[in-house]
């Protein structure tokens, strides 16, 4: 995997002799003990600007999406088998691609 990191962000490009399943990158994330969930949504979707306590995790499983940090201009696009780690309070928004999109998002583990 190739990896670009900023402040806010971190994109990795999946490559190499395996293929990009659901089942291994929901283990990447388990391993980097994290608590995986799947979500999807439709073609052109869009998410308005948020941020988040927490650091967010997230590789893309199926179709694709656009990531946009309006504080530093950046765009960023993943396709299947791309991983975003967006930082803590990093502002961002999503915009869903042509063909809809399925992720899978590690969220920080509960610690009981």
């Amino acid at each position: 995997m190739s990896a670009t990191k900023t402040d806010m962000l971190r994109v990795v490009r999946w490559h190499g002799s395996q293929h990009p399943t659901l089942a291994l990158m929901t283990h990447h994330l388990e391993q980097d003990g994290l608590r995986p969930f799947k979500w999807s949504n439709n073609a052109n979707y869009r998410y308005g600007v948020r941020s988040h306590g927490h650091a967010k995790s997230l590789y893309c499983v199926e179709g694709s999406m656009e990531i946009f940090l309006p504080d530093t201009r950046q765009r960023v696009v993943l396709k299947k088998g791309d991983r975003i780690d967006i930082a803590a309070g990093a502002r961002h928004s999503i915009t869903v691609g042509p063909q809809g999109v399925m992720c899978v998002e590690g969220t920080p583990a509960v610690r009981r």
